[in-house]
């Protein structure tokens, strides 16, 4: 008789972690299902792998694309760190299928949630550095998330979407859109939550570790909605 596999053994080995880990396990716990449970939800852990991922993508840019400057990287960063690139790169990992979610989530199909997996995946990437250290952490996040740096990467201007919005914004007729920037927490963590409005009325909304790079999260936020539309 075969040994008994854990649900996460395939996730775990391509993690490089046990299949008992308990950060993993947590790192896949959504709050819903934490508070119907009363467990530790990935909050936390989703919270350190926003930082991880940040700097590995940072080291990635600064590596191997020294042609890029720093405004340009902070925009080539913000088309990688954020919620619809990091979703697809949970999707990739098939997190959806080892996700702990409350029933009403489960009911509604809220494990394919973007945010949801958005989440999941950086909670995932923190289990790593907690439990393999920041080179293994690294090494992952760069390999899920190359491809993404790459094709953000081949033409700079392409990829800033503030440009993009203000040139959709005025071929509507709309005029140039507005920011409003407000920043959270402590000094040493400051984080900055962009509000873009066009003509007035709010199309999204993105968060930053710098009034830019928020901005530009808003900026490709709203360019999702008027796709999708």
């Amino acid at each position: 008789m075969g040994l008994l596999l854990s649900p996460l053994d395939g996730l775990a080995e391509q993690l490089g972690l046990a299949p008992t880990s308990s950060t993993l396990l947590v790192a896949l716990t959504h709050s819903s299902y934490a508070a119907e449970h009363d467990c530790e939800s990935n909050e936390r852990l989703e919270f350190l792998g926003d930082a991880v991922v940040d700097l590995a993508v940072a080291d990635l840019i600064i590596t191997h694309y020294p042609h890029l400057d720093e405004g340009t990287g902070s925009l080539v960063r913000s088309r990688v760190v954020n919620e619809s690139a990091l979703a697809r790169a949970a999707r990739r990992l098939d997190l959806t299928r080892y996700l702990r979610v409350g029933r009403g989530v489960q009911k509604e199909n809220g494990a394919e949630r973007p945010s949801l997996l958005a989440d999941a995946f950086e909670a995932v990437v923190a289990s790593v550095y907690l439990e393999c250290g920041y080179e293994r952490a690294r090494t992952f996040v760069q390999a899920a998330l190359a491809n993404d740096v790459a094709s953000a990467a081949v033409q700079p201007g392409d990829a800033d979407p503030k440009t993009r919005l203000r040139q959709w914004s005025e071929a509507h007729g709309r005029g140039s859109p507005d920011y409003v920037v407000s920043a959270d927490g402590p000094a040493h963590d400051v984080r900055f939550t962009a509000k873009v409005l066009v003509g007035g009325v709010e199309l999204a909304s993105g968060l930053g570790r710098s009034k830019k790079a928020a901005e530009a999260t808003a900026a490709e936020h709203a360019l999702e909605g008027i796709d999708d539309a």
